[in-house]
């Protein structure tokens, strides 16, 4: 459990079942130059996996267990928020760590602009024996910051609806927020998107947002044909209901093509063209089963979501696929 001490920033983070990864992200905690200023709120949802016992180890810790049953991906948030002391409250999730040591001192920064609600960064797939080099994050410029702001409720609203979801690409995996902020626009009660939809009501509310990709959080899962399929039909459903339109996700014959160009470019094994060709298959097909449904009635897509999308899947880390020698040429 956390002593009294004087808190500037709490970080949230939903767990269940974390142990394959909660050591690195306790380590990137760690090594942050304003750690004395930083709490972890983590709430459990029934961990049985040695996770609890694993993170009583830290004093700067404090475990908060909730029913499995209530989880939900904006209203956990938001009860998450009440147990934070911090005037700054970091969302990110259990499998998602950093080396970067000022990370959180450099989007506190942002907050010295009292009109400042929150500041986003980016989750990359960092160079790993055990992630998809098809993935592996290759900058080729350096991002600047960007404020987002507009100077009322109509000037938003009127945007299309591809425009206002441009600016909504919020993510939960590395964001922070004034706690204020949250405590008079709460997430949504929602099992996906809370962040995106937070975002939209923070514009609309005329909040001043930034996006600065400078921060980032290493974030991967091992993408499966099924996982890619239903993870594609729910971004598209929850797009369309809540920005108006059907995004374009898919995938070109030449993209094909280009998955073969680019092992051989990586110079990496084999396996990751079938495993690659067979995600963007499943992607592909998704948004053409989407369209499909959507295409005889409304009422017939919100049937098909909820017979394919029941359950939000999981990806599945890179060392539960070894303990369950996993062979990729057998998907």
């Amino acid at each position: 459990m956390c002593k009294t001490k004087s808190i500037n920033i709490s970080i949230v983070v939903p767990v269940k079942n974390g142990m394959d990864t909660l050591e690195r992200f306790i380590k990137g905690i760690q090594v942050q130059s304003i750690l004395k200023d930083i709490e972890v709120v983590i709430i459990d949802s029934g961990s049985n996996d040695g996770s609890l016992e694993y993170l009583e180890a830290f004093e700067f810790v404090k475990v908060i267990s909730i029913d499995p049953k209530t989880f939900n991906h904006g209203a956990t948030r938001n009860f998450a928020i009440t147990q934070c002391q911090g005037e700054f409250v970091f969302m990110t999730v259990q499998d998602a760590w950093t080396t970067d040591e000022h990370l959180l001192k450099r989007m506190l920064t942002h907050f010295d602009d009292i009109e400042v609600m929150g500041v986003c960064g980016q989750q990359i797939v960092p160079k790993r024996d055990d992630t998809n080099p098809h993935e592996w994050f290759r900058p080729y410029s350096k991002p600047k910051p960007k404020v987002i702001q507009f100077k009322d409720s109509e000037e938003f609203i009127n945007l299309g609806e591809k425009e206002q979801f441009k600016y909504c690409g919020w993510d939960d995996v590395i964001a922070m927020y004034r706690k204020t902020a949250l405590q008079q626009l709460p997430f949504e009660t929602v099992a996906f998107g809370e962040d995106m939809l937070w975002a939209k009501a923070a514009l609309i509310k005329g909040y001043r947002i930034v996006y600065d990709y400078r921060n980032r959080v290493n974030h991967y899962h091992h993408e499966y044909p099924d996982f890619v399929y239903k993870r594609t039909f729910i971004v598209l459903y929850f797009i369309y209901k809540s920005f108006g339109f059907v995004r374009d996700l898919s995938v070109p014959k030449s993209e094909f093509l280009k998955i073969i160009y680019r092992n051989l470019k990586y110079k990496v094994n084999l396996k990751w063209i079938i495993f690659n060709w067979k995600a963007r298959d499943a992607r592909h097909s998704a948004f053409i089963d989407f369209n499909k449904a959507l295409k005889v009635s409304e009422e017939n897509l919100d049937k098909v979501y909820s017979k394919v999308c029941s359950n939000v899947p999981q990806g599945k880390s890179y060392k539960k696929i070894i303990n369950t020698k996993f062979k990729l040429l057998k998907l």
